[in-house]
């Protein structure tokens, strides 16, 4: 008996030792845990305080987040990773507001950032839009800042996807970003297909003014996704951040097929301010035709179109709005 101990406790020995030895393969669960290690870091590409492409280190799997860009946060929120968001900057977007809490530092605005606020939240990345271009060297100071935009000449819609992309690459989840973007191509499609052959003027509200706009910035997507013929502006002008003013006369001279209008006014809560449509039904523009066959399209979500143009949520509604604008859905 002692001799079959003595046997046995060597081979188990043996095998100990087999395993433990440098040249030996690993079990098969150390060789999954390995080949699963997450990176440290992602790098993805971004924009600079000059608005030219660069290349970003950020920490994988970020878990302090500050916000300084509502289309960013967006997409964020759809990913279902809000909860690393530590510091935000206000916003008027109904379904961002569950961000505005105690809890959630207050980071100041889109325009101006609380650089004092986003320090103390020690955040892993920042991330900025192009309003706070002129403040992304200092920022730089605190965290790698990501500035991600649309890009007119992609499109509106490839922007978003390759945005929601490289945010989702920071968290490895970039088949739940395709996941989200799916089915817009189709409503794109359809709203070419109801274009073809219209012409459009497409223009904001500010201060009283109706703002043409071309196809070379803001509500891009009405004239080059969804394919209306923009007789607004000349195509050298540039008109990519508050359009460029015209007269009413104008709107009667162009005669377009469809005038749509974003009430700047409204999107960023301007008090007293009259609405867009007090504004744009005057004489002179209830005698155009597209008011009089009903084509003047008021943008339902205007905060959505100024302030988080880029986000995933934010292309749904935009694309709602030109949708229910024109009676497609």
């Amino acid at each position: 008996m002692k001799k079959l101990a003595a046997l046995a406790l060597s081979g188990i020995l043996a095998l100990s030792l087999t395993a433990c030895s440098p040249g030996s393969a690993a079990p098969p669960s150390a060789q999954v845990s390995q080949a699963a290690e997450s990176p440290r870091t992602v790098t993805i590409s971004s924009l600079n305080g000059s608005k030219e492409e660069v290349t970003v280190e950020v920490p994988y799997d970020p878990r302090r987040i500050a916000i300084l860009d509502m289309a960013s946060l967006d997409i964020l929120d759809a990913l279902g990773v809000g909860d690393r968001v530590v510091g935000t900057a206000d916003t008027s977007l109904d379904y961002l507001q569950s961000y505005l809490r105690d809890d959630v530092a207050n980071l100041g605005t889109i325009k101006e950032a609380d650089l004092e606020a986003v320090m103390a939240c020690e955040p892993d990345v920042i991330f900025i839009g192009g309003r706070l271009a002129s403040s992304y060297d200092a920022l730089c100071e605190i965290a790698p800042v990501v500035y991600l935009a649309t890009d007119p000449q992609l499109g509106v819609v490839e922007s978003v996807r390759k945005n929601a992309v490289a945010v989702a690459s920071l968290f490895g989840l970039e088949n739940r970003a395709e996941t989200l973007m799916a089915g817009f191509e189709q409503r794109v499609t359809a709203l070419r297909d109801f274009s073809a052959g219209k012409t459009a003027v497409i223009g904001l509200v500010t201060s009283g003014s109706f703002n043409v706009l071309g196809n070379d910035g803001r509500c891009s997507l009405i004239g080059v996704e969804a394919g209306f013929d923009n007789i607004g502006v000349d195509a050298n002008i540039d008109t990519s951040t508050h359009g460029n003013e015209a007269s009413f006369e104008f709107l009667v001279e162009k005669d377009p097929d469809y005038i749509f209008v974003m009430d700047r006014d409204a999107a960023i809560g301007t008090d007293g301010a009259r609405l867009a449509q007090e504004i744009m039904e005057n004489e002179l523009v209830m005698g155009t035709g597209a008011y009089q066959s009903g084509h003047i399209v008021y943008l339902a979500h205007p905060a959505v179109w100024y302030t988080a143009e880029g986000g995933i949520t934010a292309l749904d509604r935009m694309l709602q709005d030109l949708e229910q604008g024109l009676g497609l859905s």
